[in-house]
């Protein structure tokens, strides 16, 4: 352990890594009018590059309150499994509190993300075709390493700790804007642990509000799961959205999703180049990089605002819609150009 942290464990210092991102209302600046007031949530402001270091953060955060608790001589260490984002939160938490930490990825991740972890002091380990296969090698990892050693085990999404910490986006928003006027909340899906933590926010806050979630055709983890009305893994996840690309999901995101008495959730698919579309539209306006995951969410914005007026239909014009632009540092100046040039192309042979 760090002389710095364990003197902030003596004295009971200790804060969480997140940060409270801006709120913005972009109506008036959308290429289409929407039916109510848009706000957006921007999480690619976060240190880490996207809202997954509320929920690591949170983790890492309350692991180490209860090395406090157990006065614990141990050394601390995160070890992580992640696509990139986890593993970049993992690693920042890995800086803020100056400890070391590992995060398997794997080896099809990009190269800007392995570097970005490097720079953050990690240590990196590719292993399999999947965040799946990455972690399921990262637990191996846990079984052998050293009685010394108090292993913090940062999965990208499940934990409840995780959740916890993503529902203090919604925290915000309930002290930011008008809480009767939060009609819904719209994000993008993954594994599940950000919409498990806007579910949990908003029953926290009391808010009457729905929630609109985003996958991608090409990553259809909760529809597949729906179907099955059952937990399924996917064989093979192709989605350019690699955020996204996880071959499975959570038990409570399916329970929240079936619980539509308390929230009511609606679940669109979208094609993997309407996510390309946002994140172009999304920096031509905004002047801001986001990756294809986050673009997801963004389409109700900009190539599929159909989608607001299909799910939003009973909202008035000064009714609130937030989008959690969730950020993410997977993508480059290059890469838009490429998501431009495939947008193009798809849109000549159209």
């Amino acid at each position: 352990m760090s002389l710095s942290l364990q003197s902030k464990l003596h004295t009971k210092s200790i804060n969480k890594p997140h940060i409270e991102t801006s709120l913005i209302e972009v109506t008036n600046k959308l290429p289409l009018k929407p039916p109510c007031r848009i706000f957006f949530k921007n999480e690619y402001e976060q240190p880490s590059g996207s809202f997954k270091l509320r929920g690591i953060g949170n983790l890492v955060y309350e692991s180490i309150k209860q090395i406090q608790l157990t006065k614990s001589k141990k050394k601390i260490e995160i070890f992580a499994s992640s696509g990139g984002n986890a593993g970049l939160a993992a690693a920042y938490c890995g800086f803020y509190y100056n400890v070391k930490c590992t995060v398997v990825l794997p080896k099809h991740s990009k190269l800007v993300i392995q570097e970005k972890l490097k720079d953050l002091g990690a240590k990196i380990i590719l292993y399999g075709k999947s965040i799946n296969e990455a972690d399921q090698y990262l637990k191996g990892i846990l079984n052998s390493i050293g009685d010394d050693i108090y292993p913090i085990y940062c999965h990208p999404f499940n934990n409840p700790l995780i959740w916890k910490g993503h529902s203090s986006l919604v925290d915000e928003l309930a002290e930011s804007l008008p809480r009767d006027k939060i009609k819904s909340i719209v994000a993008s899906f993954g594994g599940g642990g950000l919409y498990n933590g806007i579910y949990e926010g908003i029953l926290k806050n009391d808010l009457n509000s729905d929630v609109l979630l985003l996958e991608t055709k090409q990553a259809p983890t909760l529809t597949k799961s729906l179907e099955a009305n059952d937990l399924i893994t996917l064989d093979s996840v192709n989605s350019l959205a690699t955020s996204l690309a996880c071959s499975y999901t959570t038990q409570s995101s399916l329970e929240y999703y079936h619980n539509q008495s308390k929230i009511r959730t609606n679940l669109e698919l979208i094609d993997d180049l309407d996510c390309l579309k946002s994140c172009v539209e999304f920096n031509n306006i905004f002047n801001e990089i986001v990756e294809p995951a986050c673009g997801a969410a963004l389409s109700v914005c900009f190539n599929k605002i159909d989608l607001l007026y299909k799910n939003f239909k009973h909202l008035k014009k000064d009714d609130i819609v937030v989008i959690v632009v969730c950020g993410g540092s997977c993508t480059t100046k290059d890469d838009l150009k490429e998501f431009e040039r495939l947008v193009t192309r798809s849109e000549i042979k159209l």
